[in-house]
């Protein structure tokens, strides 16, 4: 069952990371290049389907998670397998460079 792009906090954070492939887009609504990100992610998330979760976690609700990442500017995107950090991308990433960063961790 694909969810498209959802949001994550605090609550449901590890939970939705701790197995699978995951991609995080860590935003705030006053970032332009964020508001730009989120139509690609959308692509993102009917492209690969079932293969991984695409989430988007906005940094002024999250600060502990933007934290735990080391998030220095956004947008950042960072891809999860099983848990652990695989890949980051800072500033706005293209749909293909991240549809291939996903299947390489299938």
């Amino acid at each position: 069952m694909a969810e498209g792009v959802i949001e994550l906090d605090g609550k449901g954070y590890d939970e939705k990371t701790k197995s699978g492939v995951v991609l995080i887009d860590f935003w705030a609504p006053w970032c332009g290049p964020c508001k730009m990100q989120t139509p690609i992610l959308e692509k993102v998330a009917a492209e690969v389907g079932e293969k991984a979760v695409i989430a988007k976690v906005n940094v002024d609700e999250c600060p502990e998670l933007a934290a735990k990442y080391g998030i220095r500017s956004i947008p950042t995107l960072i891809l999860l397998k099983d848990g652990e950090n695989k890949q980051q991308f800072v500033g706005l990433q293209q749909q293909a460079s991240l549809v291939s960063a996903i299947t390489a961790e299938q």
